[in-house]
């Protein structure tokens, strides 16, 4: 009988060992068999939940905070600074973590805990909208989504839930984009997060954003190369919200280009991106920036940009098929590079020391 990365996680997940100790343990067993030679199975650990009675929980919290936000909290967004609405998105807070640590801490469930988060940052902000009545628009998100950001941090610090991360990313963005509508630039369009041609500074900050999001992911990454532990989880949120500030703004300014040199480039910068992460071994980065941007493209293509989308679709099923085997002859045709050997292992990725059984 063998413990697999599975076991690992779960005894992780109930507290029998940390995160560390698990990190640990699977880079030993990886380093004496030869670093996954024999393994099958190689794919990004995702998880929202691990059974119907998580999906039950969900339900019924969903109608408990439904119920909750209908009496105290509805219209603390368009109130007039009355400190009731603050006190209730307090209270809503309060009741939030003392539930969290029994369906997070204690019982380690996935999904109530991913909703338990959301409707944290949802009782922020009604207590930050109650806070914050008074002042230009610019101003108040401001407040709310950095004060809300900072809750959500001190959330995530305290239950280590991994969606907290996105929340979180979310947060900056927002607070960033209206640190620069406090400049006085104007955002006509939400077309203009993503167009770098467009006026203002917004698609710049947007694509900024993107890539600092991602070193916070590939540190995360890198040091869990393993990916048992919630240190792989929190940089796949991450790549969740980076990959399309990324990939959005290059691809919807080149498609707003409408020129056969655009959609070459175009071209050329999502393979660059679909080496990117079968390196990184991360296919959430490229499902959800090639998704959004798919999705974007649909609003500025024409009839030539279609025959992008089908080839982008194309690509992403054999990319799916033959995964393993392209990162398999990609890694190894790579020269050295710093942090190579912080990635997730490769299958017959040769080992770097010597094992020897005793």
């Amino acid at each position: 009988m063998s413990i697999t990365a599975d076991d690992l996680r779960a005894a992780v997940q109930t507290g029998t060992i940390s995160e560390k100790q698990a990190a640990a343990i699977s880079a030993l067993a990886e380093t004496r068999r030869g670093v996954r030679e024999n393994m099958d199975g190689l794919d990004e650990p995702f998880e929202l939940f691990r059974g119907f009675n998580e999906i039950f929980i969900v339900v019924g919290l969903i109608i408990l905070y439904a119920g909750w936000s209908g009496l105290t909290g509805l219209n603390a967004i368009f109130s007039d600074g009355s400190t009731a609405f603050a006190f209730y998105g307090a209270i809503g807070m309060g009741v939030i973590a003392f539930l969290a640590r029994y369906f997070t801490l204690t019982r380690r469930m996935v999904a109530p805990s991913i909703a338990l988060v959301i409707m944290f940052g949802l009782s922020s902000v009604q207590l930050t909208a109650a806070l914050t009545s008074d002042g230009d628009d610019a101003m108040r998100v401001l407040i709310m989504a950095g004060l809300t950001t900072v809750f959500l941090l001190i959330y995530w610090m305290v239950f280590h839930v991994p969606f907290a991360m996105f929340l979180i990313g979310l947060g900056v963005f927002v607070s960033a984009i209206a640190v620069a509508s406090l400049g006085q630039a104007d955002l006509d369009s939400p077309m203009n997060l993503f167009l770098l041609s467009a006026d203002g500074p917004f698609a710049y900050l947007t694509f900024a954003l993107g890539i600092l999001g991602l070193i916070i992911a590939l540190r995360f990454d890198m040091s869990d190369p393993h990916r048992v532990t919630r240190r792989s989880q929190n940089g796949f949120w991450l790549h969740i919200i980076a990959a399309p500030a990324i990939i959005n703004t290059v691809a919807l300014t080149l498609f707003e280009s409408r020129t056969s040199l655009a959609e070459l480039w175009l071209f050329l910068f999502l393979v660059l991106m679909a080496l990117l992460a079968i390196v990184i071994d991360r296919r959430s980065f490229l499902v959800s920036g090639v998704g959004y941007a798919v999705a974007l493209a649909f609003a500025v293509v024409n009839d030539n940009g279609f025959v992008i989308i089908l080839l982008l679709g194309l690509g992403m099923v054999i990319l799916g098929a033959k995964w393993e085997t392209l990162r398999r002859g990609l890694m190894r045709s790579l020269p050295s590079f710093p942090g190579r050997d912080r990635l997730p292992p490769w299958e017959g990725q040769p080992s770097t020391t010597g094992s020897s059984e005793s």
